[in-house]
């Protein structure tokens, strides 16, 4: 006879697989993923997996797996999120930089010229 332990442990199994799949389809469909998602990813991967650690020790590994990858999930996403910020910090300030460079190579360009009107 199966116990309804042994059920929950199976439905819990299942949905943790078919809820990893769904974001690996998802992810894959829009094109490459942001750091935000690459770190919800990870953390959704490696939260179930010491969550399914922990829960295999207290002889519920799909419900450890499951809690796991959720907090997992939501850790991975902050970090992801902070990481992704910085990238955009970063990637403004070097648009910034290269205007400035840009402008200053204008104004170089036309003091040279002004130089050259004033020699003849």
């Amino acid at each position: 006879m199966i116990s309804n332990s042994h059920i929950v442990t199976k439905f819990s199994e299942s949905i943790v697989i078919v809820g990893l799949f769904a974001t690996l389809a998802a992810g894959c469909a829009g094109g490459s993923l942001t750091t935000r998602e690459k770190g919800a990813g990870i953390g959704a991967l490696g939260g179930a997996a010491a969550g399914g650690l922990i829960g295999a020790a207290v002889r519920h590994p799909g419900a450890g797996a499951a809690i796991g990858g959720v907090l997992g999930l939501g850790a991975g996403a902050l970090i992801g999120d902070q990481l992704q910020g910085r990238e955009n910090v970063a990637s403004d300030q070097d648009r910034q930089v290269n205007q400035n460079q840009q402008e200053l190579l204008r104004q170089r360009r036309e003091l040279e010229e002004l130089k050259q009107r004033r020699e003849y």
